[in-house]
């Protein structure tokens, strides 16, 4: 649905995006993962057909974005990562505008539909300039899904909005997977882990790793890792811990701590002498895998 070959992006004499391939399958959401000025936003925009590629080819369910640009806008929903609303207009004449402006079909009809997919039926008679940020990233999504398009791509579609609303999206991302292929973009690396099929880590416009979060595991994971929380006050333990033979390091995590080491059996036993040796009232104790956080962080520098 989505292919990415050799494709390079120049700004003057410099490569934003210097020779990535990649694809996603329909039905897939792929994860699109880098730190800020990585060539992540450049390479959404060239497949919508928004900015020309430099060489290599890009093509959207078999159209080339150069040769066919009509044909691939037609098939992609795009919500870039500041929402291009009106204020002025109306939840339902701005989706309604985007509808007739993409040709669809029975366009009154179909704003109907994602207005109620999107939980913004009610509020279609409300201007835009009154919706919360949460609402407003609604009407993006909905503005993208308008034409229902088989691709869609979200640059950051729960950036600024509270823990509450970042569930209601990425629930109505995942209820997308069906009927569309979609590559997302996000900071929130558990949040990608939740939602993506598949991720593709860009640093520097290079591909530095891409595949399921389940292969990238096996590939990067370096020793083992355990979880393990205390009852009381455990604001010193941390560096006891990090002192134990055979733990490599500590970080404090949700109320307990990540301990790092390479021999599973050899943490077990060191962690439950120190339980032993300094009355420590353990509550939990559980091996943990590597977070995408960790392997992004190994891969981007």
């Amino acid at each position: 649905m989505i292919e990415v070959t050799n494709l390079v992006k120049k700004y003057g004499n410099v490569a934003a995006v210097d020779g990535i391939s990649f694809s996603a399958n329909p039905g897939e959401i792929v994860g699109l993962l880098g730190p800020n000025g990585a060539g992540k936003t450049t390479t959404m925009r060239v497949l919508t057909g928004y900015m020309p590629v430099t060489s290599g080819t890009v093509k959207v369910d078999g159209f080339d974005v150069m040769e066919d640009s009509m044909q691939v806008r037609q098939r992609v929903g795009y919500m870039p990562e500041q929402v291009p609303i009106y204020p002025d207009m109306t939840v339902e004449s701005y989706v309604l505008y985007w509808a007739r402006l993409r040709r669809t079909q029975n366009a009154k009809a179909r704003t109907q539909e994602v207005l109620t997919q999107f939980g913004l039926l009610d509020r279609r008679k409300k201007l835009v300039r009154s919706l919360s940020k949460g609402l407003r990233q609604r009407l993006g999504l909905a503005q993208a899904l308008v034409h229902n398009p088989p691709v869609i791509i979200l640059d950051e579609p729960t950036i600024g909005i509270d823990p509450k609303q970042v569930v209601e999206v990425r629930d109505v991302v995942k209820s997308l997977r069906s009927q569309h292929t979609i590559l997302f973009s996000s900071h929130i690396l558990s949040e990608v882990e939740q939602i993506c099929d598949r991720v593709v880590i860009i640093d520097k416009g290079h591909i530095v790793a891409a595949g399921s979060t389940d292969i990238l595991r096996q590939k990067y994971q370096h020793g083992v890792n355990f979880y393990v929380k205390f009852a009381g006050d455990t604001s010193e333990l941390g560096e006891m811990l990090a002192a134990l033979p055979g733990i490599n390091s500590v970080e404090a995590h949700e109320g307990g701590f990540i301990v790092h080491g390479t021999d599973n059996d050899a943490i077990r036993h060191t962690l439950m002498n120190a339980v032993a040796a300094n009355n420590l009232d353990l509550m939990e104790m559980r091996p943990v895998d590597t977070r995408l956080e960790d392997i992004f962080m190994q891969l981007v520098n």
